[in-house]
């Protein structure tokens, strides 16, 4: 039996770090150049594959650019050097960031509107783009991170990887618009938008093709992808999207980010005839306020705050005109393949950096953990629920089985949705690798949680990972790589995935072993549409 001990890390590191790796090689460097519209770059050849690192796609948001739009990045002559991984956006900044980290990145700056790409080749073969959006629920994250680095996707099944840094929480988030003074909204969703568009138009001189252009993302990223699936600016800068450990039915609205820029502006000793003077407060200063608001960006999944919704995107009208699923999908993304699903265990993730006591709970507790949620003759019916559909569960997998299980039942609705529309297919998984790690001090296996699909689909387990790892991983890349080729996410030595209808419900269960299930955990899911 594969088992081993989880090591306690870092919240953003906790389960990727487990298995992923950077995929560093210090001997045998060469050079490679691409042209831009702005200028040459040169990336750095190692590891079987050109890195382009650190590439600017917009002008540094500083100054009087705070809060504003992106705007294009200035032109440079001779040849700039992407050799380097850049700035993330400003945050408090994790264990791979900055003097204080593993040397990586550098700290995290305003100045982040920086995308790299991973390539085969800076040659004229038009591959398949996969277009990755960092989770971290618009707070943290980096398209730098070791556990997304695309070096074994691109080097494996000869796609293009690019990933972006965007402004997050307050300064991507903060809606100023109301002023009338040429604030933008949703500023880090336009970022997005903007590396996006650089993609498009630039991406054929580093071996991708403009034409075939995937959108994914994980948890925040997720969300971000979700947005940009809405967002008509977006409509025709890419063909396929992959929503993943999220499900974001709806977003907050403007009225709500109004009400979240006044809280702001209160805290800071300001009113609206003090805007101006934002651009004058350090941005240290408006990281603490933040995060002394608790303010950990909407949610991924289930329905946000409509009253003080956090830092994150939301429905402005014009940049984000509608919910991405609640009323349906946006009619210029209906030609477009949807992937969408979750990990198996996803809430596990959120409680290994508290108290494990939630790892050992008995009836009672479970009945106790729940009772905020569900009360009286409810509580009593989703207990009964999962108890049936999962005999063999202790009373701790059944407190994580019923807290995932809103983020599955979102998920579903949105391949529903997808799927009515009749124009493109819907493909739904779950991660189901039963990871035997022991969370520390506990009994308790580690599962499937949530940002464990991660270095996964990038492949960047170590290679002394488990064997059951190894397999899952090897599938999974090569699941999403397809996907990326031709809208069909299949693989080779994996079942072929039928696309998602209401019907028959077919869903990818990825494992060392795939195979298709349909309509997983019917009776709960029955449970959630009694419900509603």
């Amino acid at each position: 039996m594969e088992r081993r001990t989880l090591l306690a890390g870092s919240l953003a590191a906790a389960v990727t770090s487990l298995a992923a790796t950077p995929a560093q090689a210090h001997s045998g460097r060469t050079r490679d150049e691409a042209s831009t519209r702005y200028g040459r770059v040169r990336g750095r050849r190692e590891d079987g594959i050109v890195k382009f690192l650190g590439v600017p796609y917009a002008t540094p948001p500083l100054g009087k650019l705070r809060f504003r739009a992106p705007q294009p990045p200035r032109s440079w002559r001779g040849v700039r050097d992407t050799v380097e991984f850049p700035n993330p956006a400003y945050q408090v900044a994790g264990g791979e960031m900055g003097p204080g980290g593993n040397g990586r990145m550098p700290a995290p700056s305003e100045d982040c509107l920086y995308l790299n790409i991973w390539t085969p080749a800076a040659d004229g073969k038009r591959r398949p783009v996969m277009f990755y959006n960092h989770g971290g629920g618009y707070m943290i994250g980096s398209g730098s991170a070791s556990g997304q680095d695309g070096t074994r996707l691109a080097r494996l099944h000869d796609v293009v990887v690019v990933e972006s840094n965007h402004r997050l929480g307050l300064l991507g988030y903060l809606y100023l618009g109301f002023a009338h003074d040429g604030y933008a909204a949703n500023q880090g969703m336009q970022d997005i938008l903007a590396a996006l568009r650089w993609t498009a138009e630039n991406i054929d001189n580093f071996g991708g093709d403009p034409d075939n252009i995937m959108v994914w993302g994980e948890s925040g990223g997720g969300a971000k992808t979700a947005a940009v699936y809405t967002m008509p600016a977006a409509a025709r800068l890419f063909h396929k999207a992959s929503v993943e450990s999220a499900a974001p039915l709806r977003f907050p609205t403007r009225d709500g980010a109004i009400a979240r820029a006044d809280r702001t502006l209160h805290l800071l000793g300001l009113t609206r005839r003090d805007i101006r003077t934002l651009h004058d407060i350090p941005a240290a200063r408006l990281l603490e306020i933040q995060v002394s608001e608790a303010a950990n960006g909407v949610a991924p999944w289930g329905d946000p705050d409509p009253v003080l919704p956090g830092f994150g995107a939301f429905v402005d009208g014009t940049v984000i005109p509608r919910h991405p699923f609640a009323d349906g999908v946006a009619p210029f993304s209906a030609g477009k393949p949807l992937m969408v699903g979750t990990t198996r265990d996803e809430m596990v993730f959120f409680s290994l950096f508290g108290s494990k006591d939630i790892f050992s709970i008995d009836d009672a507790g479970l009945r106790s953990r729940l009772s905020g949620t569900y009360q009286g003759a409810e509580l009593d019916r989703i207990i009964a629920t999962f108890r049936r559909s999962r005999p063999q569960a202790t009373p701790a997998q059944l407190y994580f089985a019923i807290t995932t299980s809103p983020i599955w039942r979102d998920a579903i609705k949105i391949a529903e949705a997808k799927a009515a529309q009749h124009r493109a297919p819907v493909y739904m998984y779950q991660l189901a690798y039963p990871d035997p790690t022991l969370v520390p001090g506990t009994d308790f296996p580690l599962g499937s949680p949530h940002a464990s699909d991660i270095p996964l689909k990038f492949d960047t387990l170590r290679r002394d990972s488990l064997p059951g790892q190894l397999a899952t991983a090897r599938h999974m890349s090569a699941l999403w790589a397809g996907f990326a080729r031709d809208g069909r996410p299949n693989a080779p030595g994996v079942p072929r995935w039928p696309a998602y209808t209401r019907h028959d419900r077919a869903t990818m269960w990825i494992d060392a072993t795939c195979r298709i299930v349909n309509d997983p955990d019917r009776s709960e899911r029955l449970y959630w549409q009694r419900r509603a």
